[in-house]
């Protein structure tokens, strides 16, 4: 009941939002209309520069679908129609932003692919900060009044806790320092009957195991919350089917383990339920956005560059007798081996006297690196010094074996040398840029660059790769790092 309920608000807000974008849409076309009569200010001759004429309604109507769906979906997809009881109101904030810019981005790209050269970029600019102001606005006061609403003890549900151990009163804590939640707890069940308890966290115990059926009948109870230990999970099969025959939501706390980094994800295999302890939480539909960049990106990237790579490698092959390009395996995304390829910047066969320069490596750990490395051509150390070198990796990204923003790939003598916790690094797709290139490349020492490695993995988000990617212009331009 309470589930069809949900599904039936779920659906009632993304109706209301198509609304509100659709609304935005009329208001801003309105503006557009108008927009000679209401601007009055000298900073933009509009009178020359926008069009006096704007295409008809009725020709924007497919741009109104469009625009309404977008919404939706990226509203959608970042999570505004979950549960917003626990949410505090920077994350529906950050939502909304978030949704914003992926519904600028998509609404734009879909207006450049599909040429539609009636949209009026005027109208584009209205239309993208009104919605985005109208559904932050409505928002942020439908937040504020239910979460008023249940301060006052208005829309809440009735919980039933079972488990008397220190989890479940960890749990009744937080639910009573958060009356905004909307939960009340009416009382606790105790799990385990050798056990005399009468309260837990000043929350009266009212049962046991055995008559948790007995106190559903007697109390209106809209959820149980089971909060036990590992090893009595066995004994709560048969008051889960209790709750499961009364239509009882039963919630079973799966904080099973003391990890301090894996993040747990619920999925289902063809019906049977998994938990899954993942150290990158990225939603499945983040990892297709970026692997879409990648392709379109390092696509664009290939044909704009062609010319470049063309007479890099002329110039590198002329220079110094070998191939123009460089090849490498590399350790790929959980240890797959991949070639990586680079414009040679060494003589040839240099990377087998490695070793005769072992005790002039300036970088600890398991990474060689020389400032002036004597087998680098003066051509290769220019492409280096402006990792004009690295172009080729375009062809990874490509490819699928890398993406523009990762960690950098190691060679497997690296990774064998890796403490336990440096090889999480390996649970990305390797990048051509990282946090570690825009903060200072070869100037990091190695353990605080498998940090940074790991900060990224924690911090992962479509955003973060945009940031990394527009900090990585200046330092390429300026080779800042980079010998």
């Amino acid at each position: 009941m309470l589930k069809e309920k949900e599904a039936v608000v779920r659906k009632a807000l993304i109706l209301y939002d198509a609304f509100i974008v659709s609304i935005a849409f009329l208001l801003s076309y309105i503006l557009r209309q108008h927009f000679h009569k209401i601007y009055k200010f000298d900073l933009m001759p509009s009178t020359h520069v926008v069009s006096d004429t704007i295409a008809s309604l009725s020709d924007y109507l497919i741009v109104l679908i469009l625009s309404v769906l977008l919404w939706c979906m990226m509203l959608y997809f970042n999570g505004m129609y979950r549960s917003m009881r626990t949410r505090n109101l920077f994350e529906v904030v950050w939502i909304i932003i978030k949704s914003s810019f992926f519904t600028t981005f998509s609404f734009g790209a879909f207006i450049f692919l599909f040429k539609l050269t009636f949209v009026s970029r005027i109208f584009f600019a209205i239309f993208m900060l009104i919605s985005s102001i109208a559904i932050l606005l409505e928002k942020i006061v439908i937040f504020l009044i239910m979460h008023k609403l249940r301060k006052l003890g208005h829309n809440f549900r009735r919980l039933l806790v079972v488990g008397i151990g220190k989890r479940a009163a960890i749990l009744i804590d937080k639910i009573n320092d958060h009356p905004e939640w909307g939960f009340k707890i009416i009382g606790v069940i105790n799990d385990d009957s050798s056990r005399e308890v009468k309260k837990v966290k000043e929350t009266f115990v009212i049962g046991t195991l055995e008559n948790l059926t007995e106190i559903l009948h007697m109390h209106a109870i809209d959820q149980v919350i089971f909060v036990v230990p590992r090893s009595r999970l066995s004994h709560v099969e048969n008051a889960v089917q209790a709750c499961e025959l009364e239509g009882i939501k039963a919630t079973i706390a799966v904080d099973l383990f003391d990890l301090d980094i894996a993040r747990l994800n619920l999925t289902d295999l063809d019906g049977i339920p998994l938990i899954t302890f993942e150290t990158i939480c990225a939603k499945e539909w983040e990892l297709f956005v970026k692997r879409g960049v990648d392709i379109v990106l390092s696509g664009l990237g290939i044909i704009i560059l062609s010319p470049l790579l063309l007479i890099v490698s002329v110039l590198v092959k002329i220079t110094s007798p070998g191939p123009a390009l460089f090849s490498q395996q590399r350790v790929g995304l959980n240890g797959r081996k991949f070639i990586l390829y680079k414009f040679r910047t060494m003589y040839k066969g240099a990377d087998k006297n490695q070793s005769e320069l072992e005790a002039l490596n300036e970088m600890e750990g398991p990474v060689f690196k020389i400032k002036k490395d004597p087998r680098i051509t003066p051509v290769g150390r220019i492409l280096r010094k402006f990792s004009v070198d690295e172009l080729p990796q375009l062809f990874n990204v490509f490819a699928g074996h890398m993406s523009l923003v990762g960690p950098r790939p190691p060679i497997h003598k690296e990774v064998a040398q890796y403490k336990s916790w440096q090889r999480r690094r390996l649970s990305m797709r390797p990048g051509i840029t990282c946090l570690w290139q825009i903060r200072g490349r070869n100037k990091i020492g190695f353990e605080e660059w498998m940090k940074l490695d790991l900060e990224y993995l924690d911090n992962w988000s479509l955003f973060l790769d945009f940031k990394i990617l527009i900090k990585t212009i200046p330092v390429v331009l300026f080779g800042d790092g980079a010998y």
